[in-house]
């Protein structure tokens, strides 16, 4: 195995959550209680990408896992000004970005707009699965695969509540959350029903179909995959309320497959780990930046060996080792 330290990586990749950036002073979370850095967070990922450009072996692409701008950019009508600073910081690299989409890009933008926009990273795929659902896979080293989800594709953000993929979603959540305001959750802290709020979302039947034959398909040809979605799939890797409404049949077609190895996400602020013992598949959640303080930081550096990926992490990020199973 120390072979491979030796040789050196197959490829590396950057990761970075949560960055939430506005132009306003700081603020408070929804329920009042943790402080969010909404200037700083432009700060850090300038930062963070400053690193990853003067590195020995910068990364081969970065994954942005979600929630890039805040949502009060809605309020202000900053969502176009906001985003355009942010990208242009991703820019002045040549580095590949590969963009999540989270609930904050929902708040800002409809799904068409979205798939108009920069933040539609599709064009880097190999694979996609068709129609407006923002899910792709690409292939940055030969035997790897990464697939971009959608966690939002069930959703009641970024349609039009006379449509029918709203109507739908609001039938479906109302049946677990009865509160008014539906970005409260419907019950006590500890239950996983608490995943059930409008911010929040899960995969359709589309969806799911087709990242089961993406995973068939390396299966078959013995690649090794990682998945990225802005929400968490495992209930020991995050929080209930971070959690994707329907996890369990995201979880179910994992564990029919041999391929996977990684499910990278962002979303709970606080981050999470776990190691599913009987897949074998490596669970991560990043922790977020728009809450790491000014000279602090979030993100990390994932070097690929043949065995193994090895996260070094900066700041709030903790440095993990991920065999692969």
């Amino acid at each position: 195995m120390d072979d491979f330290r030796e040789q050196g990586p197959l490829f590396t990749f950057g990761v970075i959550a949560d960055i939430q950036y506005a132009d306003i002073d700081d603020g408070l979370n929804f329920t009042q209680t943790r402080r969010r850095f909404y200037r700083n967070s432009l700060q850090l990922l300038k930062e963070a990408r400053e690193t990853w450009s003067q590195s020995a072996t910068p990364p081969n692409f970065i994954l942005q896992l979600g929630d890039i701008i805040d949502g009060f950019n809605k309020d202000h009508g900053a969502s176009s000004g906001a985003l355009d600073r942010v990208l242009e910081e991703f820019s002045l690299d040549s580095m590949d970005v590969h963009h999540v989409w989270g609930n904050h890009e929902l708040y800002n933008f409809t799904r068409s707009e979205l798939l108009k926009s920069r933040l539609n990273s599709a064009v880097l795929a190999d694979g996609r699965a068709g129609g407006d659902i923002y899910a792709y896979s690409f292939s940055p080293f030969p035997g790897f695969t990464f697939v971009v989800l959608d966690a939002y594709d069930v959703s009641l953000l970024g349609v039009e509540e006379d449509s029918l993929r709203y109507q739908s979603a609001f039938t479906f959540i109302k049946q677990h959350n009865n509160n008014e305001d539906l970005n409260c959750p419907p019950v006590e802290f500890d239950s996983l029903e608490q995943r059930f709020t409008k911010f929040n979302g899960g995969f359709s039947v589309t969806q799911l179909d087709w990242l089961n034959r993406v995973l068939s398909s390396a299966d078959k040809e013995q690649e090794k995959v990682s998945i990225v979605s802005h929400l968490p799939v495992h209930p020991c890797s995050t929080t209930p309320i971070c959690l994707a409404w329907n996890f369990e049949e995201l979880l179910s077609i994992i564990q029919r497959h041999s391929s996977v190895v990684c499910f990278i996400a962002g979303h709970d602020h606080d981050g999470g780990y776990y190691w599913d013992e009987s897949t074998g598949v490596h669970h991560l959640t990043l922790e977020a930046v728009i809450e790491t303080p000014p000279g602090n930081n979030a993100f990390g550096t994932v070097s690929v060996y043949e065995d193994r990926m090895v996260l070094k992490g900066t700041g709030r990020v903790s440095d993990i080792e991920l065999l692969f199973p």
